[in-house]
């Protein structure tokens, strides 16, 4: 069985080089895997765009409707941190759908990646740190609105924490949210995830590895979930613009393989969103993007 992988073209697009966000990485993780024999048409999958009434699982109508439009103020856009663009709206309105079906995915086969996803800054009614509709909350609400899931588990490992995430999930008792991230870094104000785990600035491999084990076992205890979504973040990487940790590619990916291994021997199944991951040399942040898509690969039940 291969494993299932979503993704869509229009997730890179046109945009400034000089502009902090890497948003050609995506194109780029894609090309990486089908390099690698990982991608290919037949596990390859295309979401379509999102209807405005799975996105208000999540999200202010009001707010929807003034940034598909061009209506956000410029306080606003400053806080999103990305120019608005025809092309920003329609990759934004795929890429909740592609983490909800790539949740359907692993929910058929055991584990699915989605080759995006994780904007966990996202707010119910603004855009925050470079996301702008929080796909990780929207797919948790539709799994269980569906009867798809009854318990699921958000394990968010991207360096900075899932504020709009928690936020938004605050009085779902069926999501658990689970940060663990950097306790010095972005967002200044953190929220109050259902279990935060904070990273001290410039833990390495042996300090983060261990801090991240006990906090994955902490929240499978407190939440017994029957689904799990796991922002797999690269931006703990030590050489990371955004991140202040000093995690090696080898903790990376022993990181990866420790979660889906122990979601797989647990038999949770188990979608994973690439998260955040910062850096001028888009092709090298895309091959640690692929870090945990090549440990699904391998650790794919067959």
């Amino acid at each position: 069985m291969s494993l299932p992988l979503v993704t869509h073209p229009h997730y890179s697009y046109d945009f400034e080089d000089k502009h902090r966000f890497p948003m050609q990485k995506f194109r780029l993780l894609y090309e990486y895997l089908q390099h690698q024999g990982i991608a290919t048409p037949s596990n390859t999958y295309r979401p379509g765009s999102a209807k405005m009434q799975l996105l208000e699982t999540a999200h202010c109508s009001d707010y929807l409707q003034r940034f598909v439009n061009n209506k956000l103020d410029k306080k606003e856009l400053r806080r999103m941190g990305l120019p608005w663009s025809a092309g920003l709206v329609r990759r934004t309105l795929i890429s909740p759908v592609g983490t909800l079906l790539t949740c359907h995915l692993a929910i058929k086969h055991g584990i699915a990646c989605h080759l995006a996803g994780g904007t966990h800054h996202a707010h119910y009614d603004y855009a925050s740190g470079f996301c702008i509709l929080n796909d990780l909350a929207i797919a948790a609400n539709s799994l269980l609105s569906h009867g798809s899931a009854s318990k699921v588990l958000i394990f968010d490992l991207d360096v900075h924490q899932g504020d709009g995430t928690a936020r938004i999930l605050a009085d779902q008792q069926n999501v658990f949210t689970c940060s663990v991230h950097c306790e010095k870094n972005f967002p200044a104000r953190k929220a109050q995830s259902d279990l935060d785990i904070n990273i001290p600035v410039g833990a390495n491999n042996d300090i983060y590895l261990q801090l991240m084990a006990d906090g994955l076992e902490q929240a499978l205890a407190l939440s017994q979930p029957d689904f799990v979504i796991y922002d797999a973040g690269v931006d703990i990487f030590a050489d990371d613009p955004l991140g202040l940790i000093n995690v090696t590619m080898d903790g990376i990916r022993a990181r990866d393989h420790h979660v889906l291994k122990r979601c797989l021997d647990l038999k949770i199944p188990v979608a994973t969103v690439i998260g955040g991951g910062y850096d001028k040399d888009q092709r090298a942040l895309a091959m640690r993007h692929a870090i945990a898509v090549e440990e699904a690969h391998k650790l794919l039940p067959t």
